[in-house]
């Protein structure tokens, strides 16, 4: 690939080192992985312990009632994995009982109803087992303390709580009762504290620690704890218990029991790839989003990028349209594989994409065009376009738009670690918001909103079915170069996050810049798709740019057909990302924000 940077600008250098790197969405995790790798933890262990933190200090982005993917390069095994801890659809989860018995027709973006089976904490202590080395103390305890004894928590938050204050203090009083200290919002920066949240974990490490024996005894232990003692009873109970108000305006009970967190475990799969050039690009399968990024590559391996520039308006058509025809097989072709047929043989071959290359015009296009491959479900209709479902304003970027219903655009964190052995740890921790759901006033947190990702069709590949996962937006990245591991990388954001990712390898790939300047880069987003988020919303030829990009390339997109917006300056995307060449290593993270942060030597 060219090397044509010239000139960029960076927020902060990029973190360069040998011993080993950490970048995360928020500082206090960041420092926290660091210190995992500093007392001789590995990649993994790091990045267990900065994920349980997160948990505390973002709770707004995340929860132990979410759902995470990971992908992992552990040497000594000598390949990619993908860990999936998506939760899937509880067995009480059917369209027989929410759109026949409850008459609805979406399920509802927060409450009681959309809760998956919570897959976080099974994901972590596997990964914990099967590829760390430290005791279950050494990772739980950061977080414990942060929880029990407070962190600075961020403005981000405090606003989330500002929104849903009312909802919590009329409907959602367990609620009020940990994020209205005193009956007020927290001011920013204050010292937050949730003890509910660090009792519930000190009383797993009491339980796993009780019999004594390996780590990999108290691991199992902790696990038993969660999804057959405690943990999944409280959670049990209380969905059974309480009818909880809805962004449907309506109250319900939940269907998620405590058989169904009995009955679950994470897998662990080979990811998807894509052969770029030098790069093998990996991604996880079509139970997330991840698979658009490759289709996006796909489409666009078949221009000479390189003679362009990252804010060239011939490069951002090319990017726009290439997208909305990935994302169109997504909302056509994605689900869970294990449940639906998905041709992901034919959507990532050489000749179909040739195909999708020649439907890209001089001019914006403003339709959903999935892809026609016989026996697949291309031609099925797009709900939420068809239902006239549009929404009004662009949503906000990098931090969740948030109703006063505790109805969300979505948004997450991010992790990625590098040992000095070049082990690679990537994961995106998300759901179980502090919006979500009213918190289980036993365990200190709520569940969390994924279920909503499924329609109540059965026709659909994305249907709601007990078992099954929904096509969630969390995704993860990695690329070999020269058939060595590279980079891992991602950001929160939604249906934004592969948006990002895709834009970020090219800025890297084919305009030479390192991964600080490719995260600092001037960025942008597409709406045309239907939302993954309640209510589901598409707003067709909507590309939303930050104010960095040239006015001359703004002008000539809307000269073009797109319904340019343009936002702040720095609004798009939390990107964070490292690599390793050799016996360097890198890492980058987001100025957007304020914080997130790399972090190595």
């Amino acid at each position: 690939m060219a090397n044509i940077n010239a000139g960029s600008f960076t927020t902060r250098p990029e973190i360069d080192g040998t011993f080993g790197v950490c970048t995360t969405t928020h500082w206090i995790a960041t420092a926290v992985g660091m210190s995992i790798l500093e007392k001789g933890g590995n990649a993994f262990d790091a990045g267990i312990a900065a994920a349980f933190t997160l948990q505390v200090v973002e709770p707004h982005l995340c929860g132990p009632g979410g759902d995470v993917p990971v992908m992992v390069f552990d040497q000594r095994k000598g390949k990619p994995e993908v860990i999936c801890g998506q939760g899937p659809a509880p067995a009480g989860a059917t369209i027989k009982h929410y759109r026949d018995e409850l008459g609805l027709d979406i399920i509802p973006g927060t409450g009681l109803l959309a809760p998956c089976i919570p897959g976080t904490f099974e994901t972590f202590m596997m990964v914990l087992r099967d590829y760390g080395t430290m005791r279950l103390r050494d990772v739980l305890e950061p977080s414990i303390g942060y929880a029990k004894n407070g962190h600075p928590i961020v403005e981000r938050a405090c606003a989330t709580i500002a929104t849903v204050k009312a909802l919590f203090k009329e409907h959602w009083p367990t609620s009020a009762a940990v994020y209205l200290p005193g009956g007020n919002v927290p001011a920013p920066a204050t010292l937050f504290c949730n003890a509910a949240h660090a009792e519930t974990y000190l009383r797993i490490l009491k339980e796993a620690e009780a019999g004594g024996g390996s780590r990999e005894a108290e691991i199992d232990r902790a696990r038993k704890a969660w999804s057959q003692g405690f943990v999944a009873e409280k959670i049990g109970q209380f969905c059974a218990t309480n009818e909880v108000m809805d962004v449907s305006g309506r109250r319900h009970k939940g269907v998620l029991t405590a058989q169904d967190m009995a009955g679950w475990l994470p897998t662990t799969e080979a990811p998807l790839s894509l052969d770029y050039g030098r790069y093998q690009l990996l991604k996880p399968g079509p139970w997330t989003q991840g698979p658009t990024v490759l289709q996006t590559m796909a489409i666009l391996k078949g221009f000479d990028l390189d003679k362009l520039s990252p804010t060239d308006p011939d490069y951002i058509h090319l990017w726009i349209e290439a997208a909305k025809l990935a994302y169109a097989d997504r909302e056509a072709f994605y689900g869970d594989p294990k449940f639906a047929k998905v041709p992901m043989d034919v959507l990532l071959s050489e000749r179909y994409n040739n195909d999708r290359r020649r439907e890209i015009g001089s001019t914006a296009s403003m339709e959903q065009r999935p892809g026609k491959i016989e026996g697949y479900g291309g031609g099925v209709i797009m709900k939420g376009i068809s239902e006239g479902r549009v929404a009004v304003s662009a949503a906000g970027a990098g931090e969740p738009t948030v109703g006063s219903m505790g109805e969300s655009r979505g948004d997450t964190t991010h992790i990625d670690i590098i040992d000095r052995d070049g082990n690679m740890f990537t994961a995106t921790p998300s759901g179980g918001w502090l919006q979500s759901s009213p918190v289980i006033p036993e365990l200190g947190w709520p569940l969390g909103s994924r279920a909503q990702m499924f329609w109540l069709d059965e026709k659909h590949p994305g249907a709601l079915m007990p078992g099954k996962r929904p096509r969630s937006t969390l995704s993860v990245g990695m690329a070999m170069r020269d058939e060595k591991p590279y980079m891992i990388w991602g950001t929160p954001g939604g249906d934004q996050q592969d948006q990002w990712a895709s834009q970020f390898f090219i800025r890297h790939a084919h305009f030479g810049m390192n991964m600080q300047e490719a995260i600092d880069a001037p960025a942008w987003h597409i709406e045309h798709f239907p939302a993954s988020f309640w209510p589901r919303a598409a707003r067709p030829g909507v590309v939303v740019l930050e104010n960095r990009v040239p006015a001359a390339t703004i002008q000539e997109l809307k000269r073009r057909g797109h319904k340019v917006e343009v936002g702040p300056d720095w609004s798009e995307g939390r990107l964070t990302a490292a690599s390793q060449d050799g016996v360097r290593r890198r890492a980058a993270a987001n100025p957007r924000g304020m914080q997130g942060y790399a972090a190595g030597r």
